[in-house]
């Protein structure tokens, strides 16, 4: 009988690590599935004194800090195609502005990535830095959202709003101030609380 010995010196082919661990494809999934129910239910909104905040994007947040820049960006993903459909099927003024997907879509996706990059490059205490992460993240969609639509349809959002294309500039940096700064906060408010109890949670186990 023969028998095939292997030569020591050949190094055995690597294991691939997977796209997502268990844990994080998890996590994709709770946290998309809230961002759509969110969505559907109405209560990812919160009815200010002139305006409606969106609370949206927050589980993207979360899963950028938790659990880093793929998970956030696929969560984001969710969020993104969420909006696109949901103007899609139920289309509204503004919806020629989202059915793009480089304003409904890109800037959501973008979003898990820099909740995660501003985390991890802030120094100081957790709270501080969840804090920040959820404050620049928050400002970044409305900066990137409105700014898209700038740069891509200032000619219909001026007709759609009755005003000369000279004055869309000021109507959207109005609305990055007056709709951005209360969504921020409201994020850094809300997702400060939950990463803190999850980061200890995770700890205790």
């Amino acid at each position: 009988m023969t028998h095939t010995v292997e030569d020591a010196s050949t190094p055995s082919t690597p294991k691939r690590a997977p796209f997502l661990t268990t844990r994080q494809l998890t996590t994709v999934g709770l946290l998309g599935g809230i961002t759509a129910l969110l969505g559907l239910t109405g209560y990812g909104f919160i009815n200010l004194v002139f305006m409606k905040a969106t609370i949206l994007h927050i589980p993207t947040i979360i899963g950028g800090i938790m659990e880093g820049p793929r998970v956030g960006m696929l969560i984001g993903l969710i969020f993104g195609c969420f909006s696109l459909l949901q103007n899609i099927i139920a289309p509204t003024l503004m919806s020629i502005v989202f059915i793009n997907p480089l304003i409904s879509v890109l800037p959501r996706v973008l979003l898990g990535l820099i909740a995660y990059l501003v985390y991890r490059s802030m120094p100081g205490p957790t709270a501080v830095r969840v804090a920040v992460s959820a404050l620049v993240t928050s400002m970044s969609n409305t900066a990137m959202v409105m700014g898209g639509t700038y740069l891509l349809y200032a000619k219909e959002f001026a007709e759609m709003r009755h005003i000369p294309v000279d004055n869309v500039i000021n109507i959207i940096i109005g609305i990055c101030t007056v709709n951005g700064i209360p969504e921020a906060i409201g994020a850094a408010v809300i997702v400060t609380p939950i990463i803190l109890v999850l980061q200890r949670s995770r700890r205790r186990r």
